[in-house]
C-alpha cells in the first residue's frame, strides 16, 4: 500500500460515523482478540468518553492503523489499543500515529502499557519504563509513562 495514499484522521467518538467506528472495532478485534488470541472485553466502554480522541490511518477509507488516547481522571493522558493491519505492518504507520498523538496530547503527562517486545518503539517517542513487567492476557506488558513537558 504506497503511504501517499494514506490519511491521517482524529476524531471524538461523537464525531464517528457507524461505518468507521464499526470499521475501526473490527481492525482491533482482529487483531487483538484473533490475531492475539485474547478473548477479553475490548469494548470497554471508554471509547465513548468525552475526552478520548480516536486516531487513524486510513488508505481508500479502510483503517491500516489505528490507537486511542484517554484522559485518566487525573490529568494524564493514556495511549491504548495502538494497532496496524496485518497487511500493513513494516510501512512506518504505528511510528506516524504515535507522532500524530503525541501532538494532540501535547505537554501532558502521558502512559501506555506496552506489549514488551515494543519498549524500544515506544523509548523512540520519549517514553520511558515506568514499572515492572506483568502479564495480561497471556502477553507480556511493560507500563511506560513520558514526563510532562514544562512550557
Amino acid at each position: 500500500m504506497p503511504q501517499q495514499t494514506t490519511e491521517l484522521r482524529t476524531a471524538s467518538f461523537a464525531d464517528l460515523n457507524a461505518r468507521t467506528l464499526h470499521d475501526l472495532l473490527k481492525l482491533r478485534v482482529d487483531v487483538f482478540v484473533v490475531e492475539q488470541n485474547c478473548p477479553y472485553p475490548e469494548l470497554d466502554g471508554r471509547d465513548v468518553e468525552p475526552g478520548t480522541r480516536h486516531v487513524w490511518l486510513t488508505d481508500g477509507g479502510a483503517p491500516l492503523a489505528y490507537l486511542r488516547i484517554l484522559a485518566d481522571p487525573d490529568g494524564v493522558a493514556r495511549i491504548g489499543r495502538v494497532v496496524v493491519a496485518s497487511t500493513a505492518r513494516g510501512g512506518g504507520h504505528a511510528g506516524r500515529l504515535m507522532t500524530a498523538a503525541l501532538e494532540v496530547v501535547g505537554n501532558r503527562q502521558c502512559v501506555l502499557d506496552a506489549q514488551s517486545h515494543l519498549v524500544a518503539f515506544y523509548t523512540r517517542h520519549g517514553f520511558t519504563v515506568s514499572g515492572p513487567e506483568y502479564v495480561e492476557d497471556g502477553i507480556p506488558h511493560t507500563p511506560m509513562r513520558r514526563d510532562a513537558i514544562d512550557g
